[in-house]
């Protein structure tokens, strides 16, 4: 198990990188060379309208499957074939319902943002959701089909043919529209070859005669509470962007995406982690092995705040010049929001590791009635702060929210492993004392930051310092993570 959660997490770790890679280039050059940030504002604030029409063009039901695919592949493969087709029926059924209102209703849904420019991007939606469903999809499925590795080539092929599509027409001189096909084409082709590796991977099982009484049923009834949690995930990642559109100015929308892509930017190997190790902890809880599983989780967490909370204290220190020499002074009103931001990437490290094992414990149900709660808690502390304090003021409804629902989480991980709370706890405690020596180092240092390559020097020192202490404290053993 061990072995085979290694080589998981090192596919999806190359994937992630890529991924993060390719997210960072389209950042810097759409933000800094190609579009203003009016332009960067629209392109994004059309990706929120599809990113929110994603809760409903796919119901929870690639999650759902890949649990039933974890369960059934172990104990009667002979049902795999029959999850896979009710599944592909039902997914295709709601994602063309969404994908053909979201294209009848393009000039209306311009028009409730009050910018006429966003109408012909939202003619897009047909294309761009739909094989962004399938991309999730076959992506998440790999994952309960235990083939990770898979998984990661989607990621690979979508976010490399992504980033040279939308270069390629924006050199051409296409601005936002082109960027957005660009996009498209980049989900289009990792979705086909998605679907390409899943029919392959379906010869590998014998259809039994009959389907397993109730099994259609129990798909559409697990994907129920994981809809519920997907609505809060799009609470938490679009409707506050979505509200910035409604309330304030494309550039304003243009300053939020841009702080929220650098946090997108560092949480990449904590979404590594989480995906690689979530389906061992069914196979423990199945097998009775609970304190294996609780070991698992107690380690994650160990290593995903030591390096996540270090990385928050220094971006934190560092927003401002990063702002200033990577993206450019158009872009500086966006550093106060990237400094709140930091508390968010703890969170959603944490959260990272923490959601998908919910799903694999059987506990979807309660993690949706606390994402369902927080989510709603978040839309009406935005609606409270976005029109009195701005950008910031979504940025705080977020990481409070996420605060709240994260510690809820955790407390049913413990309620179903023999976590141990106190060593989560001290493990914080340990790594903010790191975090603050190398902050320290860091302001220190700061006023002699002139331009990008001392910024970056500057970077690589916090590092070695982050490094130094950890390995000597002996929270962080090299010799374990090399091996």
């Amino acid at each position: 198990m061990k072995q085979q959660i290694i080589r998981g997490f090192r596919a999806t770790l190359v994937a992630e990188i890529v991924r993060t890679i390719a997210k960072g280039v389209l950042m810097v050059s759409l933000a800094s060379l190609f579009l203003t940030p009016d332009e960067y504002g629209l392109l994004f604030l059309a990706i929120s309208v599809f990113s929110a029409s994603l809760l409903f063009s796919r119901l929870g039901i690639p999650r759902s499957t890949a649990r039933y695919l974890a369960e059934f592949r172990e104990t009667n493969p002979g049902q795999v074939p029959h999850i896979i087709r009710d599944s592909l029926r039902f997914l295709t059924a709601v994602m063309l319902t969404v994908s053909i209102l979201i294209a009848v209703f393009h000039q209306q849904l311009a028009a409730l943002f009050g910018e006429s420019e966003l109408a012909p991007l939202l003619a897009l939606g047909v294309v761009y959701i739909s094989c962004w469903t399938i991309n999730s999809y076959v992506h998440t499925i790999f994952q309960g089909f235990n083939r990770i590795p898979w998984s990661a080539r989607v990621t690979i092929l979508t976010n490399v043919t992504t980033l040279l599509s939308v270069l390629v027409f924006l050199v051409a001189g296409f601005g936002v529209i082109g960027a957005l096909t660009g996009y498209v084409l980049g989900y289009v082709l990792g979705a086909v070859y998605g679907l390409t590796l899943l029919y392959r991977l379906l010869g590998e099982f014998d259809a039994a005669d009959e389907r397993e009484p109730g099994l259609r049923r129990r798909l559409l009834e697990y994907s129920l509470p994981l809809t519920v949690s997907d609505g809060a995930n799009v609470v938490y990642k679009q409707v506050d962007t979505l509200l910035i559109g409604v309330f304030l100015t494309p550039a304003a929308v243009g300053y939020y995406v841009l702080a929220k892509q650098i946090s997108d930017f560092v949480i990449a190997p904590a979404s590594s982690l989480g995906f690689t190790v979530s389906p061992s902890y069914g196979k423990y809880k199945a097998n009775g092995e609970l304190e294996k599983a609780a070991d698992v989780y107690e380690t994650t967490f160990k290593h995903s705040v030591l390096f996540y909370i270090p990385a928050a204290a220094g971006l934190i220190v560092v927003a401002e010049p990063l702002v200033q020499y990577v993206f450019g002074p158009a872009y500086l009103e966006a550093v106060l929001v990237i400094q709140i931001f930091a508390f968010f990437i703890v969170f959603q490290a944490i959260d990272k590791i923490t959601n998908d094992a919910l799903d694999y414990l059987g506990r979807a149900k309660h993690r949706a009635i606390s994402k369902g709660v927080t989510g709603g808690f978040n839309f009406g502390l935005n609606l409270l702060l976005i029109p009195t304090i701005g950008i910031a003021g979504a940025a705080i409804s977020t990481v409070v929210s996420y605060g709240i629902m994260i510690s809820v989480n955790i407390y049913l991980i413990w309620s179903e492993l023999p976590v141990s709370l106190p060593y989560l706890g001290k493990s914080v405690v340990a790594v903010s004392g790191i975090a603050l020596c190398m902050a320290a180092v860091v302001v220190v240092a700061l006023p002699m930051v002139t331009n990008l390559v001392s910024l970056l020097a500057l970077v690589v020192v916090g590092v070695l310092v982050w490094a130094t202490i950890s390995v000597t404290s002996g929270m962080l053993d090299v010799q374990n993570v090399l091996s």
